[in-house]
This record gives C-alpha cells, sequence and structure tokens, in this order.
C-alpha cells in the first residue's frame, strides 16, 4: 500500500456517493477524508472514515467559490497535492466551471467547460453521440419556444414515450405534484399535460421525448469508466442493474447490480470518450433494445454514479485511479482494464435489503445468478462497512433500508414486469415486420 501521506482528498457532497468514494479511499489507503457539503444527508452520518464540513449554500455559486477560495488560502502551501473530487451532478459543473481558477492549488481531474456546457445535456449528448457513431434512443426536442406555440404535440414515433429534462442541473430547482426524473407517456393528453406542469413550474431548459425502448429494469446497464489526464481510457466497468427505485423523485436510481462483461459496448464507449478527450470519471446509463439487438445510450454522467461502489466492490478500487494517475503518474504506460469476464470474481451489489431484492426483482437468468451469489454470501452495500461500525451509524443505516419496504409497497407496480414484456415482444414483433 502506498503512504496516504503522499496526497490530500476532499470530497464535494454528503450522500452515497460520498460514502461510497470515501469507502474506496479507505479501504484503498486506509484514511479517513473530508468532504464538503451544504446539508448533511444520512449515508454519512456518524461516520468514522469521512468527516463531513457544512456550509449553507455550498452546493451553488457564489458561495461555492467563496469557500473554496478560502480553501486555496488553506492549502495553497501544501506539498502533497489535494484532490477534489465532485460526487453529484452540480458540484462536477461547478468544478469544471471553475477549473482554470482552482488549478492553481488543487487537482481538479474534470473535463473543460467548453466540453461541459455541450454533453452535460441530454441534447447535447445525443449530438454528440451522433457525431462520434455511439447508439442512443430517437429523439426529439422540445423547447419552451414549442410549448408555447403549442407545436410540440406531433412526434415521430408510437406511444409510449419517455420524457425526461436535458438539463438535470436546473431540474433539481423544479417542484410539482407528481415530478418525476423520467416520465412514460402514454397518449397526447398525458403528454400536454406533463409539459404544461413543468413549464409552469419554473422549468426553462428542453425537455428531451425519446422513443420507449421496451424492457423493464432487467434490461438496463451501467458503465463506469476512468479516462486519463491524457485523455486514454485506463478503466471500465460495466453493470447489469436489476432493480431500480420506485419511488418518483428517485426514478432510475439503481437498487441492484450485478458485473456483466461486454466487449463490443466497451469498444463503443471507449471510442466515443477518446474522440471527445474527456477526462476523469464517466458513468454511463444505458439499455438493450430487444428490437434491433443493440444497446443504446441514454446520457453520461460526468462523475462516478450513486451506485458506482459496484466497481470497488469488483476489485477496480474507485479510488485508486485519480491517486496513480495525478499523485504518482502510473497510469501513463498502462494498459486500460475491463471489467472481469470471469464470473467465478463477481460480487453483487446492493442498495436494499435481500428481502426487497427477492420480493421485486423480475425473475429471469440474471435474478437466478444474484441469488446464488447470495447464497455464497458474495454481494456487498456501500453503507455497510466493517471498519466504520458504531451502534448510532448501524441503527441509522438500517433504519434507512427498512425505509425501502414502505416505497416499494407504495409505488412498485404488480404487473410492472408484465407490463414491460407484452410491450418488449410487440415492439420487438413490429420491428421485424417493419
Amino acid at each position: 500500500m502506498k503512504m496516504s501521506k503522499d496526497f490530500t482528498l476532499i470530497l464535494l457532497g454528503s450522500d452515497i456517493n460520498v460514502y461510497g468514494m470515501a469507502r474506496s479511499f479507505n479501504e484503498a489507503y486506509g484514511i479517513k477524508v473530508h468532504a464538503l457539503a451544504d446539508s448533511q444527508l444520512a449515508a454519512t452520518r456518524f461516520s468514522k472514515i469521512v468527516d463531513v464540513e457544512l456550509h449553507e449554500g455550498f452546493s451553488e455559486d457564489p458561495t461555492f467559490m467563496n469557500v473554496m477560495r478560502d480553501k486555496t488560502q488553506v492549502y495553497k502551501d501544501h506539498k502533497e497535492p489535494v484532490i477534489l473530487i465532485a460526487c453529484g451532478d452540480g458540484y462536477a459543473e461547478l468544478l469544471s466551471k471553475h477549473k482554470e481558477e482552482l488549478k492553481k492549488v488543487f487537482v481538479v481531474p474534470y473535463i473543460d467547460y467548453d466540453l461541459l456546457k455541450v454533453i452535460i445535456t441530454k441534447e447535447g449528448f445525443y449530438k454528440t453521440a451522433e457525431k462520434y457513431g455511439l447508439p442512443y434512443p430517437k429523439t426529439k426536442i422540445i423547447t419552451i419556444d414549442d410549448y408555447k406555440a403549442e407545436n410540440y404535440l406531433t412526434i415521430p414515433f408510437d406511444y409510449p414515450v419517455e420524457l425526461k429534462p436535458a438539463d438535470p442541473v436546473s431540474w433539481l430547482d423544479v417542484h410539482f405534484k407528481g415530478r418525476k426524473k423520467v416520465f412514460t407517456i402514454h397518449d397526447e393528453g398525458e403528454l400536454a399535460d406533463i409539459v404544461g406542469k413543468i413549464y409552469g413550474n419554473g422549468y426553462k431548459a428542453d425537455l428531451i421525448l425519446q422513443d420507449f425502448i421496451p424492457g423493464d429494469d432487467s434490461n438496463m446497464r451501467v458503465l463506469n469508466a476512468y479516462v486519463d489526464k491524457n485523455h486514454q481510457i485506463k478503466m471500465m466497468c460495466m453493470g447489469h442493474p436489476l432493480l431500480e427505485d420506485p419511488t418518483p423523485q428517485s426514478i432510475g436510481n439503481y437498487m441492484a447490480i450485478l458485473p456483466e462483461y461486454d466487449e463490443k459496448l466497451y469498444e463503443e464507449a471507449e471510442t466515443f470518450l477518446e474522440k471527445i478527450n474527456y477526462t476523469g470519471m464517466a458513468n454511463f446509463d444505458i439499455k438493450f433494445d430487444v428490437r434491433d439487438g443493440q444497446y443504446k445510450f441514454f446520457e453520461i454522467n460526468l462523475r462516478q454514479g450513486r451506485s458506482s461502489f459496484y466497481v470497488t466492490l469488483n476489485g477496480y478500487n474507485l479510488a485508486k485511479w485519480y491517486v496513480d494517475d495525478y499523485v504518482y503518474d502510473d497510469l501513463k504506460d498502462k494498459s486500460a482494464v475491463y471489467g472481469n469476464k470471469l464470473k467465478s470474481k463477481h460480487v453483487l451489489w446492493l442498495g436494499v435489503p435481500i428481502k426487497i431484492f427477492k420480493q421485486y426483482a423480475y425473475k429471469n437468468k440474471a435474478k437466478k445468478t444474484a441469488e446464488e451469489l447470495i447464497h455464497e454470501d458474495r454481494y456487498g452495500t456501500t453503507v455497510f462497512y466493517d471498519k466504520d461500525k458504531s451502534f448510532k451509524r448501524w441503527l441509522l443505516m438500517k433504519y434507512m433500508f427498512h425505509n425501502y419496504y414502505a416505497r416499494y409497497k407504495k409505488y412498485y407496480e404488480v404487473n410492472k414486469g408484465q407490463f414491460f414484456e407484452e410491450e418488449a415482444k410487440k415492439l420487438a414483433a413490429k420491428g421485424r415486420n417493419s
């Protein structure tokens, strides 16, 4: 183990993503890390491995840079590199926006702001994906001007469709009853109603309307990648989500991930990231389309995902890529590594109690494999960590996990799996006959 005194780490945020990164650094280097945030969330509370320093309003400018300029004075004569790692979309954007100023004192392993402005929105990502041959769902852009002119209801594909905000950061400030991360729309009336609520409650950016790709949660894939400071891929690790959070405001958050390997998908993502001169950690949400046998890329997150601890759990510690790259400069001559082909090495990641996974995950071959891993005790979570035990923390984490019982009971549709499978068969047949 290399000595932790060779670097200092500052995480931005206090959520489960922060805890996953703190745990990764603790496992790799035995250190307790520091985090800056605007509020204290449950995942990092009562922890012995991460200390959270709170600043009200820190997640936005001008408070963010006021605090960071104070930290610049603290660390300006620091002998070791001080690495900043964002654990949310907003923080990743702020680091990129202020990269030129911050990098005078800190290591800021994020893309330049000009590139971020292009790919942080789904609209920009899809245009870039089109340019570099990365498959994505058929898409129509709805602007606020389209809404005002009432000319957005004619769509180039059949219902059902998916509707989502193009700007995930500004979407955080929009609130109304029924608000979701992603809406599944079944007819023109429902489309008009939802778009009206979105723009009527202060959202001003574009909306993404997409062809609905059939299939349940188990058709989703997630891919985490690390691209070094020379814009070369050094790590890719793919996961197969088997269950998602059903809560409206949290739809799309993965609750169970089984490792998976797909060489073609790795090649597509690697080519894309290197061609756009990406830097740092990237996280893709992907879905398999049974109609044409292709994986479709929904979006790129410009940081590790909230469930990305599955990468560390499967032997590709999230912390070491930053340290080997920016502290020891060890990556430049090393080949990329790709998530393990060997199923005998796989470990299941869970974000919910085992009972919930067994009850609500769709019955298929992947679920059977996951249950075998559980039986063999080859599974883990982000938040339950043997080296970070205390009664208060254990009780809080148990309570946090227990809350999922009520969530699934309230929001999970018992026949959801049957609906998805019926839609998949219909659309696959339609695709073959067209």
